[in-house]
């Protein structure tokens, strides 16, 4: 229960539904996230709306302390992508670890069979019964199964996303009939621990990343001028480079072991080909050859055509049909077939 609309609603559908309900917030965060965001997942506000809720829904509700393990599995992880030259992509690990991950165990204590969310993602059986498959909400606009790729088998197995079959104005049409008060709540579509967008600022303040000076350098290695630490650019960024140059220039990458931030002209962000690692499979439990997908190369990526080859470790050669632009290490390339997840994994330097 994130204290928004979604979760609301996919607590009263449940309730349709005839199952027994308890609603569950994850405190995710240290502090009361005030001097943060107030209004997001783990603030004081989203929990008295989340606490609302249940009590008109008539359901128990509880609100459990995550912080060590967000700090573990998603701030630690957050700092060192970004220290690393890679950008991080924290909302799938939180997924992975925090939402889908301690949250079947709370369920595990309390006797719960199932854990739900208001993700607009769809669960469904293979044919054969032999696996549970991944595949997108019906709403395209508002579709989240690119955050989900990296959950397991058995996580599947025990979820249940009851918004998959519906549009965000199904869920508050949902929300109005059954009168709870986050019906026409706002929602928030940055990351909830990053306020303002601005994730240097939050590195910064939060001592996770300290300056460092270092080189920018174009395609050749001439030095055009420094950086503060590469940990506060990313691939494809064109302002606050801080230099001057004849032509606009981008960043092309980030050279964690020289602490260099490389750049070059448009032209040079396009790219065809990557490798990915540590993938995940839900049709199948390993690739056993060449198949041809769509792929998404980060969120609000609308996919490309690709073929995805497997190679040892894990991992798999991704090429694109048609250059994409901005391939950006640490980001989830997430591969589909027409709704199907079949399944993805991260972009490699």
């Amino acid at each position: 229960m994130s204290g928004g609309v979604d979760s609301s609603a996919t607590a009263a559908l449940l309730l349709e539904q005839g199952f027994e309900v308890v609603g569950i917030t994850l405190k995710l965060w240290p502090q009361d996230c005030v001097n943060r965001a107030e209004d997001k997942c783990c603030g004081p506000q989203a929990v008295t709306d989340a606490r609302a809720v249940c009590d008109k829904l008539g359901v128990p509700y509880y609100l459990i302390d995550e912080a060590a393990e967000f700090q573990k599995h998603v701030i630690r992880y957050f700092a060192d992508e970004y220290k690393a030259g890679r950008t991080p992509n924290p909302c799938v690990m939180c997924n992975q670890n925090l939402k889908f991950g301690r949250l079947i165990d709370r369920a595990d204590q309390l006797g719960a069979d199932y854990i739900a969310t208001g993700h607009f993602a769809r669960v469904e059986k293979s044919a054969d019964g032999s696996r549970h498959l991944l595949k997108r909400g019906r709403d395209a606009r508002k579709d989240q199964s690119y955050f989900l790729f990296s959950l397991r088998q058995d996580q599947l197995a025990r979820i249940l996303f009851p918004l998959g079959e519906k549009t965000k104005s199904d869920t508050r049409d949902v929300a109005r009939q059954c009168q709870l008060k986050t019906a026409d709540k706002e929602e928030s579509m940055e990351i909830c621990f990053v306020p303002d967008k601005d994730y240097g600022k939050f590195l910064r303040d939060s001592n996770l990343a300290q300056a460092h000076r270092g080189e920018i350098v174009d395609l050749r290695g001439t030095v055009l001028g420094h950086h503060d630490g590469i940990e506060f650019y990313t691939i494809g960024q064109r302002k606050g480079l801080g230099i001057t140059t004849p032509k606009p220039v981008y960043v092309i990458e980030l050279d964690a072991e020289n602490n260099r931030v490389i750049v070059g002209d448009d032209a040079a962000l396009d790219r065809d080909e990557f490798i990915a690692d540590r993938c995940n499979w839900h049709p199948f439990e390993t690739l056993a050859g060449p198949i041809e997908v769509t792929a998404k190369i980060r969120y609000n990526h609308p996919g490309a055509a690709a073929t995805v080859t497997p190679l040892e470790g894990g991992r798999v050669q991704v090429k694109l049909h048609q250059a994409q632009r901005a391939i950006t290490p640490g980001q989830a390339a997430v591969f589909y077939q027409d709704d199907l997840v079949v399944g993805g994994g991260w972009i490699l330097r």
